[in-house]
Formats: structure tokens, C-alpha cells, sequence
């Protein structure tokens, strides 16, 4: 990286005392939102428990009709996704943007390829009656609260969804500056803060899968 655009980004940062008081500062203030995202689905994996607990017949009715094949090869699409974030960030840590550019791009197409696949799970869901509104619902249970576990799923994992959305909006993003050379050995928090949050996504996607497709 040229030395007027690192002048140009300590310029930016008068705030911050030093580079390393903006990486630790950038690395906190990720740790500190991954926080408030346990807490978020912590709350869902434990009505998710009580639920189960309480309406044990539904909820092994309702994982029998998901397909596990489809949840297990996106689980290997996030766990492969999650090592190719991994690398991205080393590669920028060691200066090497343009490595770094490629391997982001591939994490961005696993996201892409999570998505298509909960797509087409999501279409034969509504497809056989089993999204839980009022005008879509038509599906003949054998247990009363199959709906409710229908509820449970389409809420964690559409909301995991909306996570992978966000997860691609930052990929583009550093991708944009991953092209423009704008990080270096001594400035990478972004993309370290952005592999800390793909990280979490794919941590909390461990626990989906099994919960809802295989237990």
C-alpha cells in the first residue's frame, strides 16, 4: 500500500491514538456485537429446548420431514466457507491483498451456495403445505403442534439466513478494498472483524443442524 493512502487513513482515524489502539478497539467493538448475537439466539435455542421438551411428539415429527442431506451439505459448505475466511485474513495479515481478494471471493460463493440450497429446502417446505401462516398451512399432522415446530425452524434458521445475507454485503465490501490495496501487515482489522463474524454465523449454523435435522 502507497504511503499518501496509509496518511489518508491515519488522517481518518484522529480518535484513535495509535494503530494498534484502532485494531483493539475495531476487535472489541466486534466481540461485543457477536455478544448481543448469543444472547439473541441463545433466547430462541432455549425456547427451542422448552418447546421440545414440552411437545416432544411434534417436534420428532417435524424433524423427520426435513432433509437432513440438504443441512449437511450446507453444513460442509459453511465449515469449508469458514477455513477459506480463515486464510483470507492471514493472507491480508502477511500483506497479501491480492490472495486475500480470492479467497474472499470463494467464502462469498459458499454463502451464495448456502443460500440456493435453503432455497430449494424452503420452496419444497411450502410446496407440501408446511409454511406455518394461516393461508399457507396445509398439512394433515399427526401430532397438534407441528405448526409451532414449523415456527421454531423457519424463525432460526430465516434468521441465520438474514445473517448470511449481511455476511455477503461484507464480502463485497472487502472485496472493494482487497482490489484498492487498502490493507496492510499493520492495518487488517476490517477484514479480521468481518472473518470474527462469519466465524460466529457459521458456529451458530453447528448448532442448528443438529438440533433440527438429526436429533
Amino acid at each position: 500500500m502507497s504511503t499518501d493512502k496509509v496518511d489518508r487513513r491515519v488522517d481518518h482515524s484522529f480518535h484513535f491514538e495509535s494503530s494498534i489502539h484502532e485494531h483493539e478497539s475495531g476487535k472489541q467493538g466486534v466481540w461485543l456485537f457477536m455478544a448481543t448475537e448469543v444472547m439473541m439466539f441463545g433466547a430462541l435455542f432455549t425456547a427451542y429446548f422448552m418447546y421440545r421438551g414440552k411437545y416432544f411428539e411434534s417436534w420428532v415429527e417435524g424433524g423427520a420431514l426435513l432433509d437432513w442431506k440438504m443441512g449437511a451439505i450446507n453444513t460442509v459448505v459453511l465449515l469449508f466457507s469458514s477455513f477459506t475466511m480463515a486464510l483470507a485474513v492471514r493472507e491480508t495479515q502477511l500483506g497479501n491483498n491480492k490472495k486475500a481478494l480470492k479467497l474472499v471471493v470463494v467464502t462469498t460463493i459458499c454463502a451464495f451456495a448456502f443460500l440456493v440450497i435453503k432455497y430449494f429446502e424452503y420452496s419444497g417446505k411450502i410446496h407440501h403445505g408446511l409454511f406455518p401462516s394461516e393461508a399457507m398451512w396445509n398439512y394433515d399432522a399427526q401430532t397438534s403442534n407441528l405448526r409451532l415446530f414449523m415456527v421454531v425452524y423457519f424463525i432460526m434458521t430465516g434468521l441465520h439466513g438474514i445473517h448470511i445475507l449481511i455476511g455477503i454485503v461484507l464480502m463485497f465490501w472487502l472485496m472493494k478494498r482487497l482490489k484498492n490495496e487498502e490493507f496492510s501487515k499493520d492495518y487488517y482489522t476490517a477484514v479480521e472483524g468481518v472473518g470474527l463474524y462469519w466465524h460466529i454465523v457459521d458456529l451458530i449454523w453447528i448448532y442448528l443442524f443438529p438440533l433440527m435435522y438429526l436429533i
